[in-house]
């Protein structure tokens, strides 16, 4: 089978999964533009600030993506091509787009909150708080993380650092002119495009060469003015044009396989056993983001949810902008299905799953006329752009979430400060940063692939509900639910197994605190079902 054959079926079965799947369930959540989001009732101009839908989709999708739907497919593909292809298929159309999509809608329903505000209506004041205390502190692992990745990238290239740092100028120059100057977003488009790419070149020509630690401090210091800041200013802008460097990636990379056309090397199937353990379930947990991610849906309920202009973007950014993930998912895979195993092996040894992907693009855009050194280094810049994205993003989120967690009526003074938004930003980034400073962000690492899942399964749990509530056929998300319910939960009994074993009793404590909070929600979730649902309908 040849590349060109599988990246022209995804195509084709995302876009009939947008257009038939995606208005089936338009239908379900009875999309209504007559009912005004809250963007518009409740706009503040800081976090609620309707976004036109080219804008809004940037950002979710800039602010989705990051690097986890290109580490993840490479990582699997040592089980063989077949098996993560189907799942990301399968799982783009009828469970990650289906959770990006419900969450929206059901946050826009709720006043744009988040999922906890979800879970407390339909599961209870307690489960809204221990979704409130996971979902916090998965994001600031996200941000220790992320804060090394970056900072490693800036330090080892500068002309990054240069070019994000213009970046980031640029987004302001163009929010003022399309929010304050009205200036057509087209035009404003056009030349920010342009700019986005002379500021590549200064990269290139002028890099900032600064200190691993000296970059982490500049960083913590970025988002926490990200994270205050208006989104206009600063978010809607900058993610919307970073998001044009993923677009030309992937049309980069799409005509570059149609041109070259490589047959597939890598074998279907790998075997059921691999050193990242059993095909069931850790392919389910490693590929993650190219088919359903929890993290998106704090995006969706965070940040997206109170910039959505009218009910019906809700289609194009929730349930759209998960299947350009999955398409970008594709491509990494393809990347490594050219490869024989040996070759997969060795590259993978050398450089990692970021360094394959760039290369892996650069080949196929040399076909283009493009140089094989100008597209790696494309390549690699749009990778990092995103991370950069998504730590901005998780800034925002964790400070939304720890604010949502101490609000509460007639609070008092200790309260009022936990709920100001310079206080959880500034707690947020001092957790993070301290996290990424005493670098031991990397020895729990390997439990967010299972949090993040968990959390996919946990939306889509108070989603059900919600439905159920509703007198809503919830088939849809139910059985996504059961499945990702299932998977998290015998990974995490695996991981808690092998840790044991390995004598790592901090893993072995956090494997065992996730799960906890996993049968303690389903239990909320039994007890609520068990009670007549609110407008009357019988469990």
């Amino acid at each position: 089978m040849s590349a060109l054959s599988l990246l022209l079926i995804s195509v084709v079965l995302f876009i009939a999964g947008y257009l038939f799947y995606g208005r089936f369930l338009s239908k379900k959540f009875g999309l209504d533009n007559s009912r005004k989001t809250p963007a518009h009732t409740m706009k503040d101009g800081v976090d609620y600030v309707p976004a036109k839908a080219p804008v809004l989709l940037g950002h979710h999708f800039a602010s989705i993506a990051g690097a986890a739907p290109i580490i993840g497919p490479i990582t699997a593909a040592v089980f063989g091509w077949g098996p993560v292809y189907l799942w990301i298929i399968l799982g783009g159309i009828f469970l990650g787009a289906v959770h990006d999509f419900a969450a929206l809608v059901a946050s826009v329903r709720h006043k744009a909150q988040s999922i906890g505000k979800v879970i407390e209506e339909q599961i209870g004041p307690f489960g809204k708080k221990l979704f409130l205390v996971f979902a916090w502190s998965a994001l600031i692992l996200v941000l220790g993380a992320f804060l090394v990745i970056v900072a490693t990238t800036f330090e080892a290239r500068p002309e990054v650092a240069t070019a994000s740092a213009l970046f980031i100028f640029l987004a302001l120059v163009f929010g003022m002119s399309v929010y304050r100057l009205k200036v057509n977003l087209i035009a404003g488009s056009l030349i920010g495009i342009m700019l986005l790419f002379l500021c590549i070149y200064l990269g290139m020509s002028f890099p900032l060469h600064l200190s691993f630690t000296t970059w982490i401090w500049i960083l913590m210091g970025y988002i926490f003015v990200a994270s205050v800041a208006p989104v206009w200013v600063l978010l809607q802008p900058r993610d919307y044009l970073n998001s044009f460097l993923l677009y030309i990636l992937l049309i980069g990379a799409f005509l570059g396989i149609i041109v070259t056309n490589p047959d597939i090397k890598l074998e279907m199937y790998g075997g059921f056993t691999q050193d990242i353990g059993h095909l069931f379930p850790i392919l389910f947990v490693t590929v993650a983001c190219g088919a359903i991610s929890g993290f998106h849906a704090l995006v969706a309920s965070g940040t997206t949810s109170k910039q959505l202009d009218k009910e019906s973007d809700a289609k194009p950014i929730g349930y759209g902008g998960m299947l350009i993930e999955s398409l970008l998912a594709v491509i990494a895979l393809i990347t490594v299905a050219v490869l024989t195993r040996g070759e997969y092996q060795q590259l993978m040894g050398s450089g990692g799953p970021v360094n394959l992907f760039a290369g892996g693009v650069g080949n196929f855009m040399t076909k283009l006329g493009v140089p094989l050194k100008t597209g790696i280094s494309f390549a690699a810049l749009t990778v990092s752009a995103f991370a950069l994205t998504s730590l901005d993003t998780g800034t925002r989120l964790a400070r939304l979430s720890f604010q949502e967690f101490f609000a509460a009526k007639n609070a008092g003074k200790q309260k009022k400060f936990l709920t100001n938004r310079f206080a959880a930003t500034l707690i947020s980034v001092i957790a993070g940063g301290g996290l990424a400073l005493s670098g031991q962000w990397k020895a729990i690492w390997p439990l967010f692939g299972a949090a993040n899942q968990l959390l996919a399964a946990l939306t889509l749990l108070a989603i059900t509900i919600y439905l159920r509530n509703k007198k809503t056929s919830n088939w849809f998300v139910r059985y996504p639910m059961y499945f990702m319910y299932v998977m998290t939960n015998i990974a995490l009994l695996m991981l808690i197994w092998k840790n044991l074993r390995t004598q790592n009793y901090l893993l072995t404590f956090c494997a065992l605190l996730l799960l906890g909070v996993s049968v303690a929600m389903v239990y909320r979730a039994i007890i609520s079902l068990k009670k007549p649902s609110k407008d009357g309908a019988s469990s």
